[in-house]
């Protein structure tokens, strides 16, 4: 297993980092990462922390290490959809960039031990719907979060595609995780302090794959002590979509894919995010030294003199930089938006077609 990778500066240059490492690989998991900054998802005064390829936890809201995230992403095999059930979905980090992947066709469910943390992720749910600039770009699988324990899930539940388990499993409890499984779909879990990549080649057949050693805190099982019955965890139906929001997805697409277009016929490259002043990378050699950072076994690198070198010269390469003068940065424009706003339409629709998004 390989070293931690380096602190970012800002959330596209921690994702820079995790491709350096090979810990992102394909475009799709790239994409999604960026188009979710890391830091929306801390509290206020923490955010500094939030680039950095550690594990974050306050109270009950727990961030897992940028690393553990992208060979989740990366080992679920994602594609538009599937259908996504987030055990222990915490924050909605997680959910929320598949989301993006398996877009508005797929199903996005997400169970939380915690009432607050799930109020937590519906407010950062909320807050990138109406006010990040990402949303535009992408169609939505928007989560649906259910407080429960996700040992107490109904034994009627239906199954899933690809199913994610952000706590530690038991030996005694990986049967009942394969059984939400649907045939061919894929689980990723952290049991026996490996995270696993689990599939379900038949009715009773299954293949594992050892991804990474991690150590997880484990599920939280009920105390039955008293003899008490607890409710059964009842997941979200799957519920087929209205006439008006299938309307909504296939507009907003058609105009998509009309500005596209027309950038294109002009010969103008479609919108990128601006390009920021390359930094020179400091190198990290692989190694296999890991600390705990709260409940997770996180990688650690060692630093070398050979590291401490390329460090200097990289910041001899800065000193250099500094005295250009940085171009000002030209506000993004969301052709989305502004091809809805045109249209011969009541505002109240408009509104509608804009998920009530202010900009």
């Amino acid at each position: 297993m390989g070293g931690a990778v380096s602190a970012g500066e800002d959330n596209d240059d921690l994702i820079d980092n995790l491709k350096e490492a090979q810990y992102i690989r394909t475009e799709k998991v790239e994409q999604a990462f960026r188009a979710i900054d890391r830091g929306d998802y801390y509290l206020e005064g923490y955010r500094d922390n939030a680039y950095k390829d550690l594990a974050w936890k306050h109270g009950n809201i727990h961030l897992s290490a940028p690393c553990i995230y992208s060979e989740v992403m990366e080992a679920l095999k994602l594609q538009q959809g599937l259908s996504f059930l987030n055990l222990g979905s915490g924050t909605g980090y997680l959910s929320t960039m598949v989301g993006l992947i398996i877009g508005p066709f797929g199903v996005n469910h997400g169970v939380e031990l915690h009432t607050d943390v799930v109020e937590y992720a519906k407010e950062k749910l909320d807050d990138f719907i109406k006010n990040s600039d990402s949303f535009d770009k992408f169609e939505f699988c928007e989560p649906t979060f259910v407080v429960g324990n996700c040992l107490e899930i109904s034994s009627d539940s239906h199954q899933y595609d690809r199913i994610y388990c952000g706590a530690g499993v038991q030996k005694e409890h990986e049967t009942y995780m394969k059984i939400l499984l649907k045939v061919g779909g894929i689980l990723v879990m952290p049991i026996e302090d490996q995270l696993t990549q689990i599939t379900r080649t038949g009715q009773s057949t299954w293949e594992s794959k050892n991804i990474l050693a991690v150590s997880f805190a484990p599920l939280v099982q009920q105390n039955r002590g008293d003899g008490s019955k607890t409710d059964a965890v009842k997941l979200p139906p799957i519920a087929v979509r209205s006439l008006q929001d299938l309307s909504r997805i296939y507009i907003r697409r058609t105009l998509r894919n009309l500005t596209n277009e027309e950038t294109q016929a002009r010969g103008t490259a479609p919108q990128k995010v601006p390009q920021k002043r390359k930094r020179r990378r400091c190198r990290r050699r692989r190694i296999n030294t890991y600390v705990f950072v709260g409940n997770q076994l996180i990688p650690q690198p060692a630093e070398s003199e050979e590291d401490e070198h390329i460090e200097d010269e990289a910041k001899e390469d800065d000193d250099k930089d500094s005295g250009e003068v940085p171009k000002p940065e030209e506000p993004q424009l969301n052709l989305l938006r502004d091809k809805i706003m045109e249209l011969p339409l009541p505002e109240s629709l408009k509104a509608y077609l804009l998920y009530y998004r202010e900009k």
